[in-house]
């Protein structure tokens, strides 16, 4: 996979990608809205390994990169039969804001739905990160549910669940 728009690339994780990805990973800063205001402790030599094993048919963790630089992570994976989940940071706090996350999120939608043939694509977020749900809404994603949860210092928090289904009113595809 290779999606561009502009500026704006999507390309897939490779082995070389695994430092950029776990320093992003244990920054709490970046992954606290994921449960771990801690960060992850991320062995970079294993996550090159598993980046080997990524491929189009069963989920893959994408670099977002804005004139070749990276500013954030998508992923998305094949959860059962033809429904994918994904998820998306821009890991550059000087990137956010600027629309980038809705053209990512546009642009992985529309290829997995009709390039990958998926027919429906799951996500959540912190029920607290009203703009993710904006943006999710504005695509034509449909709340489904909430949930509550323990982020790793056992502080409770709440998510909202979104799923889209290709061909159900694809109100937010362009």
């Amino acid at each position: 996979m290779f999606l561009q728009k502009n500026d704006l690339v999507l390309r897939p994780a490779k082995p070389e990608d695994a430092d950029l990805l776990s320093s992003w990973w244990s920054d709490g800063r970046i992954m606290a809205h994921a449960g771990f205001p801690d960060g992850l402790d991320i062995n970079p030599q294993a996550l090159a390994k598993d980046l080997e094993k990524d491929s189009d048919a069963d989920g893959r963790r994408i670099i977002i990169e804005i004139i070749n630089v990276p500013i954030g992570e998508m992923s998305y994976r094949r959860i059962e039969g033809t429904t994918a989940e994904i998820g998306i940071k821009i890991c550059n706090f000087d990137q956010r804001g600027k629309g980038f996350g809705t053209t990512c999120l546009e642009m992985l939608r529309d290829y997995l739905l009709y390039d990958l043939d998926f027919e429906k694509i799951i996500l959540d977020t912190n029920l607290d990160n009203k703009r993710a749900q904006h943006v999710y809404e504005k695509l034509g994603f449909k709340k489904e549910k909430e949930s509550s949860w323990k982020d790793q210092r056992g502080i409770d928090q709440r998510s909202v669940h979104y799923y889209y289904v290709k061909g159900e009113k694809d109100e937010g595809k362009n």
